[in-house]
């Protein structure tokens, strides 16, 4: 795909959203089935069943997906996909390469060994690493814009209000 097709597919929808705001707002679900019998969940993602249990540092085995990798595991995807997007639009020769994400947790806080230390990551950091021909201009730009929109990167940064019900 090249920046015209991208700006021919997007563009539609950029004049629906102008005119309809409303018609840009999006509700995103996500659900699971609690295990009867072990400690974990089957998450359901619309293209695969992910099993998502205990991270061995919190008693788990090692065999499921913990839900810490799963988190880094969207924003490797969602940074990809949006740095792609943006290299496109902006006509930028990014033959290929790969997108890392770590973070730092601190299990203290999440098996309430220590009611200061704070549950969930206390840092996270994304690297890419391209196989591109870019200007330091470009380079500057293309990261400026992709961490400007993307959606899990811009979701772990803002932190916005978040609830949980117990039915």
């Amino acid at each position: 795909m090249d920046s015209a097709q991208l700006r021919a597919l997007q563009a539609p929808l950029k004049d629906q959203y102008r005119s309809d705001p409303q018609s840009a707002v999006v509700t995103l679900r996500a659900a699971g089935e609690i295990d009867e019998q072990a400690v974990s969940c089957h998450v359901s993602t619309g293209r695969a069943l992910v099993e998502a249990g205990l991270h061995p540092a919190s008693g788990g085995d090692g065999m499921l997906a913990c839900s810490g990798d799963l988190l880094l595991e969207a924003l490797v995807a969602c940074a990809g996909v949006t740095l792609r997007a943006v290299a496109t639009a902006m006509d930028l020769d990014v033959r290929g390469g790969t997108v890392h994400a770590e973070g730092d947790l601190d299990f203290r806080g999440t098996l309430g060994v220590d009611r200061s230390t704070p549950v969930g990551f206390r840092d996270v950091r994304v690297r890419f690493d391209l196989d591109a021909d870019l200007t330091e201009e470009q380079r500057t730009k293309l990261l400026e814009l992709t961490q400007r929109y993307c959606v899990v990167f811009q979701t772990i940064v803002s932190a916005p209000p978040a609830s949980m019900t117990l039915g």
